[in-house]
């Protein structure tokens, strides 16, 4: 079986601040387990700790529940623009591998083990670790999570329980929690040692060393435009309007979006949109002293295009993070943390057939030339013969 693995439309991405668990991204290692009964579920706490601990489903939704808002990205996020760049092993994600949801001293770092089997770790389970620090400050918002934007999780997104490690790669916010070890030492296992770094891009396969960089933790700085897609036609002289997310890791807000309509020449600041009321309907309430963990919704509107053009969204994050203009400056062979400028382009209409007078060119030639502008690619019908309707014109 294979893992399931998806991303939505990013026209229905930003349809909603909080996103929808049928539209949320799904990124899976193994096939999805299956937990006949929930009654039997036990968190296993074990490790540095005085005591293991065995605690039930019931027990953990009986402590007090936190609310907390935040974004979780793929580091994979946007993988393919690099392996268009050159060739990357892993999952070709676009720029959808994102959602934002409502989730609910000895030892040195805290590990996740979820209850999947992983072709990576021969058949063993997925687990990733954090550290002890982040783990435990109350600010970093680490949460055991039961349920979604208000609803019991499904198995997709990691039922009964998951981890959700605000801020940092999703690959970090474990799902399907059967054990937590508190332990000395860092996961030693294959997603937390070998996927997962960033390396320089001349770095290769065959001379790769994978103790040399650390696990990734925070995301950095993202934007990316939803709305219009990539490859739309629109006719010189027409407004269009612009949406989007930026959504930057560590817990630091946006300053500011940029877009640009021709390239990179001449900017214009988007308007950064305000939080969906709804949020207050939940019990969320938003504290502007407090890290900011979910991502901005954006627009621009009211745009008049000259068309052909390439539109560039970049953005700047509180601490003055700004992206790379280009993907050549982080390209690595794992296509981790993709955050270069992103860019559309804008098609102009394609021009009318031009009319071919008759007499003195092959009118067979001619006919079939004119077929072909008229279809989507010139490979459409390229040995098809000319219609005697179509050469009674000449």
């Amino acid at each position: 079986m294979q893992p399931f693995n998806a991303e939505p439309p990013l026209s229905v991405l930003t349809t909603s601040y909080l996103t929808n668990e049928d539209i949320f991204y799904a990124r899976n290692h193994g096939p999805v387990p299956i937990f006949p009964d929930p009654t039997t579920y036990n968190l296993i706490v074990t490790g540095y700790v005085p005591n293991s601990l065995s605690l039930s489903l019931e027990f953990l939704k009986s402590l007090p529940k936190y609310l907390v808002m935040a974004t979780l990205q793929c580091a994979g996020n946007r993988r393919r623009e690099m392996s268009d760049k050159r060739k990357i092993r892993g999952l070709s994600w676009g720029p959808g591998a994102i959602g934002t949801d409502f989730t609910t001293r000895k030892g040195k770092h805290v590990e996740f083990v979820s209850c999947d089997m992983c072709e990576e770790e021969d058949g063993l389970p997925y687990r990733a670790s954090i550290p002890m620090l982040h783990a435990t400050t109350p600010e970093a918002d680490v949460l055991l999570v039961y349920e979604m934007n208000g609803k019991v999780l499904s198995r997709d997104h990691g039922y009964p329980i998951r981890a959700v490690v605000p801020g940092v790669i999703g690959a970090r916010s474990v799902k399907w929690i059967e054990t937590i070890i508190i332990s000395k030492y860092e996961c030693q296992f294959f997603f937390q040692q070998k996927d997962y770094k960033m390396f320089p891009p001349w770095i290769r396969w065959n001379n790769v060393n994978w103790s040399s960089q650390r696990a990734l933790m925070d995301f950095p700085i993202q934007s990316v435009i939803c709305e219009p897609g990539d490859g739309v036609v629109v006719k010189s002289g027409d407004v269009v309007d612009f949406y989007g997310y930026a959504v930057a890791g560590g817990g630091r807000g946006i300053e500011r979006v940029d877009i640009s309509i021709n390239n990179g020449k001449k900017w214009l600041e988007a308007v950064r949109l305000p939080k969906l009321p709804i949020e207050a309907q939940r019990g969320y309430k938003d504290d502007l002293h407090r890290p900011h963990w979910a991502w901005t919704l954006w627009q621009l509107r009211f745009v008049k295009l000259e068309t052909p053009c390439i539109v560039v969204v970049k953005a700047v994050d509180s601490s003055g993070n700004v992206q790379p203009a280009s993907v050549d400056e982080i390209w690595n062979l794992r296509g981790v943390l993709n955050n270069c400028w992103h860019k559309i382009r804008i098609n102009a209409p394609c021009p009318p057939p031009e009319v071919k007078e008759p007499g003195g060119a092959d009118t067979a030639k001619i006919a079939a030339e004119d077929a072909k502008q008229r279809c989507k690619s010139p490979n459409d019908h390229a040995d098809d013969e000319p219609t005697r309707e179509f050469l009674d014109r000449f």
